[in-house]
């Protein structure tokens, strides 16, 4: 019986999704500025993941 396994991480991609990420991060700054209560919340929260997800692809991309 052949399992699924998830494809390793290619790290040419890393630069290109670092970027991606950011230009996400920025969309989500202007739509903040109309966002309110819950919305705005969760504005932050992701944008706080996406900071998490650009620092961890930094290192990765410094140790390839």
């Amino acid at each position: 019986m052949d399992r699924n396994n998830p494809r390793p991480n290619d790290p040419a991609d890393y630069e290109e999704r670092v970027k991606k990420t950011i230009g996400n991060m920025e969309a989500a700054e202007e739509a903040m500025k109309f966002a309110e209560g819950k919305e705005l919340e969760s504005i932050k929260a992701k944008n706080a993941r996406r900071e998490d997800s650009i620092t961890t692809t930094n290192n990765e991309i410094k140790r390839s």
